[in-house]
């Protein structure tokens, strides 16, 4: 059975707090990380609801998308809503974990999650974030020292790619150099030409862990003097995470076809679905974002996508956008909607992970705060 603490690393391994925005707050609000989790409940916001939902269930852990305290508070106090929030829980021995930012740009994440419950195909990014800077670390070294140098540079953090590890090429090949006077060399003599049997070894290596590598590197390398390269590598835009989705439908539809596909598609709320466009339209490509994403409208645009789907956009920018003859139809969803497609897919990786070791349940509560239209 997993503690607390390891329901926490799992979930900071899919979605690294690192990777949220500065303004946010994620990661364990309360419990005790040592404590046993048998019942986990997912939902999207840690609303009284969702608490007595979790005192029924009997959960151990509530993990949720929004913050509890995304400003920061000095008091839990059982006398303000979110303070009765944290009472409730711990009264019956139950956590509170969120992933908020973090989770909504990566492979498995918001973003992703709502882009295949609407049924679209070769999903990618519609903004891809930027690669993290990267380098090319090339040393040459003999033969019987290869491996040693080659361990201490992965061990390092080289060779780090994606889902992989220790990832290097190795290539034969001859050295050669003269000592000169002053020079303590660990092969050859001073003044004489020399001639070694050499490897040459390659590794990608982070920007930031370059000065940790290239210092292993001259730790295990036999020679006084190594040669070797470090090559700046030309950033490339990730194609597994960033902001937003873009996709294509299985068939075209009419954009009022895909309109009422989108609200099969997601939970019913008061607010329903919201469409600015011409229904007759064909509707093929298709771009989205999980969440508020009006700052993606340009970039929908630019994609020259057939409609834009995302919650809470706001009149002037949904106006100018349509302003422009080549603008994509609008689709506008309730927030929470939207984001309640994450918790299935996170459930499912969840029970793959933990086998039958914890009952994972996604919520039922409906905590759209609008509740009914005129």
């Amino acid at each position: 059975m997993p503690a607390l603490g390891d329901i926490v690393a799992l979930l900071e391994r899919w979605y690294p707090p690192a990777q949220a925005e500065d303004w946010d707050a994620v990661g364990l609000v309360c419990g005790d990380p040592e404590a046993d989790v048998r019942r986990i409940l997912l939902a999207v916001d840690p609303v009284q609801a969702v608490a007595d939902e979790a005192v029924a269930f009997g959960a151990d852990l509530v993990m949720v998308h929004h913050p509890l305290y995304l400003r920061g508070t000095t008091s839990v106090a059982a006398s303000t809503p979110k303070g009765r929030v944290v009472h409730t829980l711990l009264a019956n021995g139950c956590a509170l974990l969120t992933a908020h930012t973090n989770a909504d740009s990566p492979t498995g994440g918001v973003s992703e999650a709502m882009a295949f419950a609407l049924g679209l195909r070769d999903v990618v990014p519609l903004q891809p974030d930027p690669s993290p800077a990267r380098e090319k670390l090339v040393v040459f070294v003999p033969f019987a020292h290869a491996e040693a140098v080659r361990q201490a540079i992965t061990q390092a953090g080289a060779g780090a790619m994606g889902d992989y590890d220790a990832c290097t090429f190795t290539s034969v090949g001859e050295g050669r150099f003269r000592p000169l006077p002053g020079a303590r060399p660990a092969i050859g003599r001073v003044g004489d030409l020399e001639t070694v049997d050499e490897v040459r070894i390659e590794a990608v290596v982070a920007t930031a862990r370059r000065p940790s590598v290239v210092d292993a590197m001259l730790e295990a390398h036999p020679y006084e003097m190594p040669a070797y390269d470090v090559i700046p590598l030309v950033p490339l835009d990730d194609q597994t995470r960033g902001s937003g989705r873009i996709g294509r439908l299985a068939e075209p539809m009419s954009l009022a076809e895909f309109a009422a596909q989108v609200g099969q598609s997601l939970p019913p709320t008061a607010h329903g679905v919201r469409v600015a466009g011409d229904p007759d339209a064909t509707v093929e490509t298709v771009a989205l974002c999980g969440g508020s994403g009006d700052f993606l409208l340009g970039r929908a645009r630019a994609e020259g996508v057939d409609v834009y789907v995302t919650s809470d956009l706001r009149h002037h920018p949904a106006s100018e956008l349509r302003e422009h003859g080549d603008s994509p139809a609008l689709v506008d969803v309730a927030h929470w909607a939207a984001e309640w497609t994450w918790l299935p897919v996170l459930r499912d990786r969840l029970v793959g992970e933990l086998d039958d070791t914890v009952a994972v349940h996604v919520s039922t509560t409906n905590t759209d705060p609008w509740t009914f239209r005129v």
